[in-house]
């Protein structure tokens, strides 16, 4: 009997594949994926190199040599000017803003110096009408140096009260109203109201009152109690205060009457 022989072929163990990625949802370029971006990414370096190149490339010899190119006569002459305008337009900005600030911090200054005298030296015990308060008459801060209240009556003055040897003076609740041998005087109004206060009044017509005596500096004589005589003693700063300081308070509408003369013997 024949035989057969089988034919044993030797075991081999083939290689595994490499694995390869195939294209999914998530990576639709599949194998082509790592390449691509390795790609881009030297791409991407490439124009940063080049970038950084051109900025630090020195100019040409001839370009350097000629420099920038020079504005027109016209153009340069224009800028100039309007350069110079510009910077003298600052600078006298500065200057006014500079002597405002310094102005105001005076103005406030001497106003308040003002305020201070006015108190100090009696002001308001006349030119000021009164209220009623807890310990007797106090200034009407509400109507603060308006004068004689307009409308107020006139008492009669009863005779043979004044003389030299009995009463020299008289005066009502407000102490803005005074009888005695100049006859009556009333405390004018000091606001800086233009028809019934001393609004219109100039600093060199307040000065020369209180020099003169005279009202306004030339009018009808100011009369007592008035002390005109020893304010005119203060130094023209000071009155000069004073003045800034009625111009500054609200003005008061307030007609005082004129003065009425003594009656005939």
């Amino acid at each position: 009997m024949s035989s057969s022989k089988s034919i044993q072929r030797p075991f081999s163990v083939r290689p595994p594949r490499r694995f390869v990625a195939q294209p999914s949802r998530r990576n639709p370029l599949g194998r082509n994926a790592r390449p691509l971006a390795v790609w881009l990414t030297a791409c991407v370096a490439a124009l940063a190199l080049a970038s950084t190149t051109f900025a630090q490339a020195p100019a040409s010899p001839k370009k350097a040599a000629q420099g920038p190119r020079p504005a027109s006569p016209a153009a340069a002459g224009k800028g100039a000017a309007a350069a110079e305008k510009g910077a003298a337009t600052t600078t006298k900005g500065a200057a006014l803003t500079k002597k405002g600030g310094a102005t105001s911090a005076s103005d406030h200054a001497r106003i308040e110096r003002g305020r201070y005298l006015t108190n100090i030296i009696g002001c308001h015990d006349c030119h000021t009408p009164k209220k009623l308060g807890p310990n007797g008459p106090e200034p009407d801060m509400t109507r603060q140096l308006s004068g004689q209240p307009q409308g107020n009556p006139v008492p009669a003055v009863p005779a043979g009260v004044l003389s030299p040897q009995g009463w020299i003076a008289l005066t009502n609740g407000d102490l803005s109203m005074w009888a005695g041998p100049w006859g009556v005087s009333f405390a004018i109004n000091l606001t800086p109201d233009l028809d019934t206060g001393i609004g219109s009044w100039k600093l060199d017509m307040f000065l020369k009152a209180m020099r003169t005596g005279k009202h306004m500096g030339e009018g009808r004589p100011i009369l007592p109690p008035m002390p005109w005589q020893d304010f005119g003693l203060a130094k023209d700063e000071d009155l000069g205060a004073i003045f800034a300081y009625l111009q500054s308070i609200p003005a008061i509408h307030n007609a005082v009457p004129d003065p009425i003369p003594p009656a005939k013997p």
